[in-house]
């Protein structure tokens, strides 16, 4: 729609997504800022027969009706109900009515009416918001709570009239109506919206839209005033969302048999990428092709140019950066933030240290007791990776011609000597793997951070995901299925 004002942003939150609850307000300025939008979007030139699918059954007075102040109460529960996602007490629905015929009684046509009060409706927390409500405890969700909460997991949207339907005949509750919805909603094309939602948000893709690598460093990083991010961004996106169209297993995430490239992608790879298909470019259109992993340290989650990218400094590697991002992201561990008075590493070495790796500098620089706990079990995770620079590209020696030191030990009973070999190690740890994107996607569905009463459920959604061969399908119909969500804990305020 044309002349549509921008739509307020929500902050995601640290090690979290950006609908957690405890990290969202409604604050005057952001109120106003999404009655804006709601007046903006009603009044835009766009808005009409053509582009809204209820223009005639909401915004349109039928032929020769001569009183359209009775079409507007049964008209307006249908939409608040839609809306709000649950049937709307009389009292609301008066309150909404009585303004809609009190702008009419006032000379404003009904169409225009119907306008106003759609904006309103569109700008209320109950439409912006899910309300889980004060109460002493935890206690089971409803019918139309279920559908909400399931719809905008899967869908990032409002439950479709199907769903309603079920909420409302109490048939959503039972557990096989429930499992049969999310295999319906999985095969619809809503879940698009997950799809990007999801994935981005929990690999940290927002962090390559930063990315600056040198220039002098890396000139192919940047073509035609454009920059490579857009092109890696993409690939790990692609897969996530093929292992789940194709209900593969979650290992395919760690250590795919294909991938997606585009020619400008299999570019920036350098030796890593296909030589027959390399060409720089692409800018309006973005074509990617799925195309067979024949070298394991290229491919999945981790080894992949934006998470190396995105990594890294303007000038070098951060490999303590890498081993935080696999704790958190991969493993749902994420490391406690450094003391304050700890000083960053420099990004070239000091007088004296050019002939250092990187790893022996970093070794200088962490002899703090208080440092070395976290140390110890981030460095093998981020070192593991120190053979991509900091643009993803592969290398076997530093500028100073010493050769990449990535040797190191997972959880301290997996060694490894090369990148493969660390694939193998995080596959012999699928069970935590599991776990982790099972934490990840729990707190993505109930909008809240996980507490020490999720770790029975995790356990069992894992166990379950783990005997079926650890399909991603079965993760998530075992985490709607799950006893947090199916139930609501909002303690009341004292």
């Amino acid at each position: 729609l044309a002349g549509v004002a921008a739509f307020p942003q929500d902050l995601r939150a640290e090690h979290g997504y950006d609908n957690q609850a405890d990290h969202l307000s409604l604050s005057p300025l952001l109120m106003e800022s999404f009655l804006k939008l709601g007046q903006s979007i009603v009044e835009s030139k766009d808005f009409g027969p053509r582009r809204v699918g209820i223009w005639k059954e909401f915004f349109l007075l039928p032929p020769k009706e001569t009183n359209p102040e009775a079409l507007v109460r049964p008209r307006l529960e249908k939409f608040l109900t839609k809306a709000f996602r649950r049937p709307v007490t009389s009292e609301l629905l008066d309150r909404y009515a009585g303004y809609v015929v009190g702008q009419m009684k006032k000379g404003l046509d009904y169409t225009q009416a119907m306008k106003m009060i759609s904006s309103a409706v569109i700008s209320s927390p109950k439409f912006l918001y899910l309300y889980d409500g004060a109460s002493e405890g935890s206690r089971k969700v409803d019918g139309y709570d279920l559908a909400s909460r399931l719809s905008f997991f899967l869908w990032g949207s409002l439950p479709d009239e199907e769903l309603l339907a079920l909420a409302k005949s109490g048939e959503l509750m039972r557990e096989d109506v429930l499992s049969g919805q999310v295999t319906r909603m999985l095969k619809d094309r809503k879940v698009k919206r997950f799809c990007d939602s999801f994935p981005s948000q929990w690999l940290q893709l927002e962090r390559i839209i930063s990315s600056v690598p040198d220039l002098k460093k890396f000139p192919k990083f940047y073509f035609s005033r454009y920059r490579d991010s857009m092109h890696m961004m993409l690939e790990p996106l692609l897969l996530f969302e093929t292992v789940l169209i194709e209900n593969q297993a979650i290992t395919q995430l760690i250590d795919p048999d294909f991938t997606y490239r585009s020619g400008h992608l299999e570019e920036s790879y350098g030796e890593l990428g296909e030589v027959a298909k390399k060409k720089r470019g692409g800018v309006g259109v973005l074509s990617f092709d799925r195309v067979p992993v024949t070298d394991r340290r290229t491919g999945g989650v981790i080894t992949n140019a934006a998470v190396m990218t995105m990594t890294s400094g303007p000038e070098r590697t951060q490999p303590i950066t890498r081993g935080a991002w696999i704790a958190g992201v991969i493993f749902n561990n994420p490391p406690e933030p450094p003391p304050a008075d700890v000083p960053s590493l420099g990004e070239e070495p000091k007088d004296g240290e050019e002939h250092l790796t990187l790893r022996e500098r970093l070794a200088m620089h962490r002899e703090r007791a208080d440092c070395r706990g976290c140390h110890e079990q981030i460095d093998p995770l981020g070192f593991a990776l120190e053979n991509y620079d900091a643009v993803g590209q592969w290398r076997e020696k530093y500028e100073n011609g010493r050769k990449v030191d990535m040797e190191g030990v997972l959880f301290r009973k997996h060694t490894f000597s090369n990148v493969v070999e660390f694939k193998d190690a995080v596959l012999a740890e699928k069970d935590r793997f599991t776990r982790g994107l099972a934490g990840h996607l729990l707190a993505f569905s109930l909008g809240r951070e996980l507490g020490v009463t999720d770790g029975m459920a995790l356990d069992k959604i894992s166990e379950v995901t783990a005997k079926d061969g650890y399909r991603i399908q079965t993760l998530l119909r075992e985490i709607v299925t799950s006893e947090p969500f199916l139930s609501k804990m909002n303690p009341k305020r004292k």
